[in-house]
Parts: structure tokens; C-alpha cells; sequence
């Protein structure tokens, strides 16, 4: 089950500076803010549908993402998410390397948001 968890990205991050939060929870966060959301899919992805305000910097893309990600405030949290949580997951371990000390990631990634749930459509 481990090795599924781990596939799958619902395995709890090791780091507690990075916390999983559920849509409600993730909606409460950024809302009324200028939060630094970001959303870690391919630019189709992001074309396809995404979060209100969301910054799309792509995880595979790695020479954007670390150049793009440097230009953040290291200090302040950043919201990230991804279509099912794995990348955003990854993400997030990347971020830790990178010095960043506040990071949320929505547990299910986009596919939950858009479920059609009431608050996806607050965003």
C-alpha cells in the first residue's frame, strides 16, 4: 500500500512545513489574500481550467520552475496544486530544498477542486 501512496501522492509529506489541506480548508486559505497559488501542471493543463489568480509555472519544465519559483517570496506561504496531488507533492519537496518555509498543498489537486463541489465554485 506504501508504494501506492507514494504513486498516487496521498502519503503525508515528511517535511511539517508543508501541509495538505482539503478544498475547504485550501479556499479559506487563499481567499481574501494575496496568496502565491500556484498551479504546477503544463500550460495545457492550466488552459484547460484553473483556480482564479493562479500562477501556472510547470514542474517538468525545470529550468522555468526554479528560475520562476526564486522570484517568490521564500518567507510567505505558497499554495500549490496539480491534477491529482503526486507533482504538487513533488513540488513542495523541491520548494523545501529551495529554502521556502510555508507550503499548502490541495489534497486531490484540481480533479477534486472541480468535482463540481460548492467550493470550487466560490473560486
Amino acid at each position: 500500500m506504501s508504494l501506492l501512496s507514494n504513486f498516487f501522492g496521498t502519503k503525508q509529506p515528511k517535511s511539517n512545513k508543508i501541509k495538505i489541506l482539503d478544498a475547504t480548508d485550501y479556499v479559506t486559505a487563499i481567499s481574501g489574500r494575496k496568496a502565491q497559488l500556484i498551479d504546477v501542471r503544463t500550460a495545457n493543463e492550466y488552459r484547460s481550467g484553473h483556480i482564479k489568480n493562479a500562477i501556472n509555472i510547470d514542474f517538468f519544465d525545470k529550468a522555468n520552475f526554479d528560475r520562476s519559483f526564486e522570484k517568490l517570496d521564500k518567507n510567505k506561504p505558497v499554495y500549490l496544486y496539480c491534477r491529482s496531488g503526486s507533482r504538487s507533492k513533488n513540488a513542495a519537496q523541491r520548494l523545501l530544498e529551495m529554502g521556502f518555509s510555508e507550503i499548502y498543498d490541495l489534497k486531490g489537486g484540481y480533479q477534486r477542486w472541480n468535482k463540481g463541489s460548492a467550493v470550487a465554485g466560490r473560486m
